[in-house]
């Protein structure tokens, strides 16, 4: 059994930062990419940011050069940077980490409120 469990979320003031922290842990093999979706009320979930074992990186337009997606391979953790932050930015955060099988797992999620 796979388990992620997210760390970070809040409420900030518009422009400012956030840091959502997510370590998995169990029996885990192979992780291949580990990222970051988001759901607003009313709205569909939808991708933030996501890294490959090797480093690559991809972020929704939204957030490019706000975000910064970074993950620690030995402690199985991936994080999100988050800077300048908006209202619109106003989600739950939903981690995930998908094994070279296809396999995915998701965290439960954090809340990050935006205040303007």
């Amino acid at each position: 059994q796979v388990q992620l469990v997210e760390s970070g979320g809040g409420l900030v003031q518009a422009g400012g930062s956030l840091r959502l922290s997510c370590a998995a842990s169990g029996s885990i093999s192979s992780i291949n990419t580990m990222g970051w979706y988001r759901q607003a009320p009313g709205k569909q979930r939808e991708l933030v940011a996501t890294i490959t074992r090797g480093g690559t990186t991809n972020y929704a337009d939204s957030v490019k050069d706000r975000f910064t997606i970074s993950r620690d391979n030995a402690k199985n953790t991936v994080y999100l940077q988050m800077n300048s932050l908006k209202p619109e930015d106003t989600a739950v955060y939903y981690c995930f980490l998908e094994q070279d099988t296809g396999y995915a797992y998701w965290g439960q999620g954090t809340q990050v409120t935006v205040s303007s």
